[in-house]
C-alpha cells in the first residue's frame, strides 16, 4: 500500500539580520531589591554577555545595544561615574570572550566626551576585533539620534558649500554614509525592555521600518530565551514597508 507523500512543510519567516535593544529597567530591578543603583547596572553588565553571547547562537548577524545616552549625563555624578567604571571593566574585561567568540566590536556615538582612556580602550578593541565575522555589536555610548542627524546634515552642509556636492545630490544613501552606523543594515528588530513603549532618541532614522517589540522585563533579568520570544514574535509579523499585500 502507498502511504501519500506528505505536503511540504513552509521555510520558517526569515529572522531579524540586524536586532536593537534598548537596555532599559537597571534601576528598578535594583530599587525592588532595596539595592543601590549600580547593583542593577552591574547585573545589566551580566545580562549584556549573555545576550552577545546568545545572540550568536541563535544567528543574528548585527547586534546594537543602546548603552549611555547623551541625556545620561544629566544624572548623578556618583551614577555616571559608576557607569563610566562599568563600560571599562567591560571593554577590558571582556573583550577577549569577544574576540574568541568572533564578535566585531563597534562603539556608536561621540566619544569627545569620554575620557581618553575609554577612548584608547575602544580604539584598541575595535583594532583587535575588527577582522571578526560571526556577528557585529554595537554599543552606543553618548549617542543620542538627533545629534546624529544635525551632525550628519552639518558635513552635508559643508560640503554644498565649499562646492563638493550639489543640494539635490543629497539623496537617502548619501544621508545615510554621514551616520554613525554607515556600512551597517537598517535593525529590523527593535527591542526595549522594562515594559516602557517609546524610542528614546536610539536611531530614529535607521529604525523607520524596524519592528518594535516591548517586553516587561527588566534588563538585568533578559537572556537568551527572552531575545528567542522576540525573534519569534519579529518572524510572526508580515512586514509591508508601507504597501498593502494579498
Amino acid at each position: 500500500m502507498s502511504t501519500a507523500p506528505r505536503p511540504a512543510q513552509p521555510d520558517p519567516a526569515p529572522g531579524p539580520q540586524h536586532v536593537a535593544i534598548i537596555m532599559d529597567g537597571n534601576g528598578r530591578w535594583a530599587k525592588a531589591r532595596g539595592l543601590p543603583r549600580v547593583a542593577g547596572h552591574r547585573r545589566g553588565a551580566d545580562a549584556v554577555r549573555r545576550v552577545v553571547r546568545g545572540a550568536g547562537e541563535l544567528g543574528v548577524p548585527v547586534l546594537t545595544l543602546f548603552a549611555f545616552s547623551t541625556e545620561n549625563w544629566g544624572r548623578p555624578a556618583d551614577e555616571v561615574s559608576d557607569l563610566m567604571g562599568l563600560l571599562r571593566h567591560y571593554l577590558r574585561n571582556e573583550l577577549e570572550e569577544l574576540h574568541r567568540n568572533g564578535a566585531r566590536l563597534r562603539v556608536i556615538g561621540n566619544r569627545d566626551g569620554l575620557a581618553g582612556d575609554i577612548v584608547r580602550d575602544i580604539s584598541d578593541a575595535e583594532r583587535l576585533t575588527g577582522s571578526n565575522a560571526r556577528i557585529d555589536v554595537n554599543i552606543c555610548i553618548n549617542y543620542g539620534a538627533r545629534d546624529e542627524i544635525l551632525r550628519a546634515s552639518r558635513n552635508l552642509a559643508r560640503r554644498v558649500a565649499a562646492g563638493e556636492i550639489k543640494p539635490d545630490d543629497i539623496d537617502e544613501a548619501r544621508f545615510e554614509r554621514e551616520l554613525l552606523t554607515a556600512g551597517l543594515p537598517d535593525p529590523d528588530l527593535l527591542i526595549r525592555t522594562s515594559g516602557e513603549q517609546r524610542i528614546s532618541n536610539f536611531l530614529l532614522w535607521q529604525c523607520a521600518y524596524a519592528e518594535l517589540v516591548f517586553v516587561d522585563t527588566l534588563w538585568p533579568d533578559f537572556g537568551k530565551e527572552h531575545l528567542e520570544q522576540a525573534i519569534a514574535e519579529f518572524r510572526r509579523r508580515e512586514r509591508r514597508y508601507g504597501g498593502v499585500r494579498g
